[in-house]
This record gives C-alpha cells, sequence and structure tokens, in this order.
C-alpha cells in the first residue's frame, strides 16, 4: 500500500491530506505538532474565518514569483473551494469584496467539517508530534518525531510559517527542508499593524474610518490599498493597514504613510467646509468635520492642520480652511516599523519557488517532495486570499503529482 506523511495540520495540511486520501489504497499519516489542528484557522477574519475570496488571482499574491500561484488557482479556484466546502456540509455567505464566511459566522464550523472529514476518509492523525528530522531513504522518507519514527513513499511539507508564534507559527519547516537541499527567502511580517509617530494615533485609539491609504518612500508610491483603518496606541490597523504592511515591513527607511478620510475632490470637500463655517459661524473650529468623520478624528485634523480648535469657524481664514480640507485628504504619518512576525498573520517569505514544480508543488531537489501553504514564499493580501492559497496549493500538493 502507498503511504504519505503530511507534516502540519494546519489549512493546506488539511486540504493536502484529505486530498492523499482519496485514493482509498493509501495510508496517509498526518502530523501535527500542537495538541490540535487547525488552531490558526480559528483566528483568521477575527474568529469567523474568512475563508476565500471570489476574486484571487495572482495579481493579489507576493512573492519572488506570484505567478507561481496560477496553476494551482487555476486547478482549485474559489468557486471550486466553495463547491468542496458545501460537500462537506458547510454554508457560506459571500461579502463585500468578494469575502467568504461560513454562513455560521464561527471559524469552528470550517475546522469541524475538515475533522469530519479526517475521519471518514481514515487519516492517521498524530496530534502533539513535532516532526524532527527527514532523512530520505530508498523510495520514500523517514520522520524522525518525539512519537517514534514514521516512514512514507511520499511527502508533504505543510507546516506553515513563522508569523503568529502564539497560534503555532514555527520556522521548523524551513530547517526541515534546509537539511534536504532548499532555501529560503528573507522572512518579514504581512498583515500586520504599522507603527507611526504615535501623537496622532494615541488620541484616536479605537477610532475605526474607511480610508484610502498609501505608502511612499520620498516621493516614491510603493503601495496602496483601501478599506477600513483603525488607529491604535503606537499606529495604525486594520484591512486597509494590512494590506500595506508587507510593503512597509521591507521598503527600507523613509517610509510615510498618507490616509485619504473622505471620498470627495478636494475642491468639493473646501466647498462644504465653506458652507459649513457660513451657516454656523459661531461653532468652535474643532467641530468642522461633524457629519462627516468620527468625532475625535475631525477634532484632531483640525489640530493636525495648525488651527486653534478654541476660534470659531468664522474667524478661519480661507488659508486655514484649506489645509483642513488638505488634511482629511492627506494625513501623513512616519512610518516607525511593522509589527513583529509574532504579531502578523502571515508571513512574507519562505521556501524558494524557483525549487517546485509550479504545476506539482513537487521538489525539483527531492524527488516525492511536496510542499504547500505559508511554508513557500507566498504570501496573499488581506480578504481571505491566503487561505484560498491554502486549499489550492493543498490540493494540488495532495494529488503528489497525477
Amino acid at each position: 500500500m502507498e503511504s504519505v506523511i503530511v507534516i502540519g495540520g494546519g489549512a493546506s495540511g488539511l486540504m493536502a491530506a484529505l486530498t492523499a486520501a482519496e485514493k482509498h489504497d493509501r495510508r496517509v499519516i498526518l502530523l501535527e505538532r500542537q495538541q490540535r489542528v487547525g488552531r490558526k484557522l480559528l483566528a483568521t477574519g477575527n474568529g469567523r474565518c474568512n475563508l476565500s475570496n471570489t476574486g484571487a488571482a495572482p495579481a493579489h499574491y507576493h512573492g519572488q514569483d506570484p505567478d507561481f500561484t496560477l496553476p494551482a488557482l487555476a486547478a482549485f479556484s474559489p468557486e471550486d473551494a466553495l463547491d468542496f466546502f458545501q460537500g462537506l456540509g458547510l454554508l457560506t455567505v459571500t461579502e463585500y469584496g468578494g469575502r467568504v464566511y461560513p454562513l455560521s459566522n464561527s471559524a469552528n464550523s470550517v475546522l469541524d467539517v475538515l475533522r469530519f472529514a479526517l475521519e471518514t476518509a481514515g487519516v492517521e492523525l498524530h496530534s502533539a508530534c513535532p516532526a524532527r528530522a527527514i532523512r530520505p531513504r530508498l523510495g520514500g522518507f523517514v520522520v524522525e518525531t518525539e512519537q517514534g519514527s514514521f516512514s512514507a513513499d511520499r511527502l508533504i511539507m505543510a507546516c506553515g510559517g513563522a508569523a503568529g508564534g502564539k497560534l503555532g507559527g514555527v520556522t521548523d519547516g524551513y530547517e526541515l527542508m534546509k537539511a534536504l537541499g532548499h532555501r529560503r527567502t528573507g522572512l518579514y511580517p504581512s498583515l500586520a499593524p504599522v507603527y507611526t509617530d504615535p501623537e496622532y494615533p494615541r488620541a484616536l485609539k479605537g477610532v475605526r474610518a474607511p480610508g484610502a491609504l498609501r505608502l511612499n518612500r520620498g516621493e516614491e508610491l510603493l503601495a496602496e490599498s483601501r478599506g477600513e483603518i483603525q488607529f491604535t496606541e503606537n499606529g495604525l490597523s486594520g484591512p486597509a493597514v494590512f494590506d500595506l504592511s508587507r510593503a512597509a515591513a521591507t521598503g527600507g527607511e523613509g517610509l510615510t504613510v498618507h490616509m485619504d478620510l473622505l471620498p470627495l475632490e478636494q475642491a468639493e470637500l473646501l466647498a462644504m467646509l465653506r458652507r459649513r463655517q457660513a451657516l454656523t459661524p459661531e461653532r468652535e473650529a474643532a467641530e468642522l468635520f461633524t457629519g462627516m468623520l468620527h468625532n475625535r478624528l475631525g477634532r484632531m485634523l483640525v489640530r493636525y492642520s495648525g488651527v486653534s480648535g478654541g476660534a470659531t469657524l468664522g474667524e478661519l481664514s480661507e488659508e486655514e480652511l484649506l489645509r483642513c480640507a488638505r488634511a482629511a485628504k492627506d494625513f501623513a504619518l512616519r512610518v516607525r516599523g511593522v509589527g513583529s512576525l509574532d504579531s502578523a498573520q502571515v508571513t512574507a517569505g519562505g521556501l524558494r519557488t524557483e525549487d517546485f514544480n509550479s504545476q506539482t508543488l513537487e521538489s525539483r531537489l527531492c524527488p516525492g517532495l511536496f510542499a504547500c501553504g505559508e511554508v513557500l514564499d507566498v504570501d496573499g493580501d488581506c480578504g481571505g486570499y491566503n487561505l484560498q492559497w491554502a486549499w489550492a496549493s493543498g490540493r494540488l500538493a495532495g494529488r503528489l503529482g497525477t
């Protein structure tokens, strides 16, 4: 009987094991270092599990070769993923921006149907069983663990990346693969908070606002995004910020994040501010943006513009009104850093994809060895793209080249 070992019980490893087990005369062994599988999966989407995105395409992925994702995504599209989960009994809903969630709004629902499927497929699960070494042998591999040795004809590396250490992120996969001749790129946090000069964000802690973001190094545009911005004690968080964090982590020194907080042309906004001034000249200048922005954010922009909040609207000059309009369209903060890998949701970087066949995810260096998911140098934007890569790459690796 042919045998397969899958190392890692995260999203890609679960999919790889289930796919490999579709061949009924094959023994599939799943090794998971934690007490239970899918722990990081439970934390995705703030516990709701943003399990896919209908717009998944190479343009939403990063790494040295984003087109490496093409074969896997083509072979197992978001529609295929939804059909797969529906077949397991999971109901889903698609929300704004193509984000797909379980109808239950609970990540537990996703993990539960996967666990049930493992049991039905007869996958041998060994939890609390970290792999310590891999030895190639004639026609296969031996994996040394704390529970003894496991032998198999094929091996799938799916043990994830270094992000989210508290949820199980480790560097084990890179070290195990290094011993087999594989190389990795540098590792950086992605989908992480961005730290800025704290003066303004600290006063706005907890405020959320929609906006458009640009990340610049001097005059050079490095990245841009749009969506929810969350102000924190030390800077910025939220989906739109997460999409910039990879570029912020790898962009070097002299970075600035620019926020456009109102979906109006500057001339249109300035006209609105003039009308407010004319209608309520006796009100405090700090209330200039009342009704347009969160109250604390509006007051902060007035202060950011250098306008005294204690003045009245009627006392503001045309130049001061213009500065306030510009602030709402370009609230700029100097970037001081990015959250650590422990605080990141995803690892940017990983095993060099040039060492793998994109059509099968089999190693070019070690026949019979496959890799999938976050351990590879592929990371996606915020919004379900990373889990779609996990499902698609796990599905492709689990086919074992067939």
